[in-house]
């Protein structure tokens, strides 16, 4: 395990801190190594990465892998959101905490342009976007799938763990945030990224708000239409990536397969904290790096 801090000019003077975990044997050999990485790199511990990776090892029931844990930074609601490649900005979204990713511009870029050429150039790392896995949970997991959407010729794999998809360009009235929801109207404007695969996790008991009275908690409800497309009852609608040409397993855990391009973990009684996302880490894993 080893810790590093460094320079990310746009977020100036504070330097990222990471925390880069090799698989066994990495000094003994010379072979390249897929590479994970994660938002929230100071929830490892709470989430059991360590512990997790060493059982699945033990078991071989997944491929080694280097980790490259991000620790978040000190405005973490502003880094972690989406953003416009294209345009270079920002997509801001409101909170009940004020505005959401008004720096995920800055942050992406340097996640995507100089961290993963950084991690290639000091690490025998697969140096493509087959090789590479984009990983967090809530507002990490938001800014993990903007990180795929948006840079998909860098990263192939995206784990999000109860993301963070109620983020609504307006939040004057239920309907309002039905409408504009940000990553749902990102994947509605967008077309399919050839070869990125995507898995998400949602816990069934995260929370009872029940924003268009469809009987489905909102947390389940958002990942759900950002899936497979939302039409509301007063015929609104948003292609998911089901429309865009994506095929999507609705509930892995009732259908188990590896073949689909985007994937839904239902995790029963689980709630919006890192118990959970502990839980949620070993499916995951396995779905990104099993041995077949």
């Amino acid at each position: 395990m080893l810790h590093l801090l460094l320079d990310a000019p746009a977020f100036a003077p504070e330097k990222i801190k990471l925390t880069i975990y090799l698989p066994p044997g990495y000094s003994r050999t010379a072979r390249r190594y897929p590479v994970l990485y994660a938002n929230d790199g100071q929830d490892m511990e709470a989430v059991g990465l360590q512990s997790t990776l060493a059982q699945l090892y033990r078991d071989k029931a997944i491929q080694p892998v280097i980790v490259v844990a991000i620790r978040m930074l000190a405005d973490r609601a502003s880094g972690y959101g989406l953003s416009d490649r294209a345009a270079a900005r920002s997509l801001v979204g409101g909170s009940p905490i004020g505005p959401i990713g008004t720096r995920a511009q800055d942050y992406s870029a340097w996640v995507a342009t100089a961290l993963v050429p950084y991690v290639d150039a000091h690490y025998r790392t697969r140096q493509s976007a087959r090789g590479r896995t984009m990983l967090g949970w809530s507002l990490g997991a938001l800014n993990a799938f903007n990180l795929g959407w948006q840079y998909p010729e860098v990263f192939g794999q995206v784990g999000a763990f109860s993301p963070s998809f109620w983020l609504a360009a307006d939040r004057g009235s239920t309907t309002v945030v039905q409408h504009t929801r940000l990553a749902q109207a990102m994947v509605d404007r967008g077309r399919k990224r050839a070869g990125l695969r995507m898995w998400f996790a949602v816990g069934t008991a995260e929370e009872t708000k029940d924003r268009d009275g469809d009987g489905i908690n909102d947390t389940v409800d958002d990942t759900q239409d950002l899936l497979q497309g939302y039409r509301g009852a007063d015929g609104f609608r948003l292609r998911g990536l089901k429309q865009l040409g994506y095929t999507v397993n609705m509930d892995v855990a009732k259908h188990p397969s590896r073949h689909a391009d985007a994937t839904l973990f239902l995790l029963p009684g689980g709630v919006h904290n890192q118990a959970s996302w502990k839980r949620m880490l070993p499916v995951f894993l396995r779905w990104a790096y099993g041995r077949h």
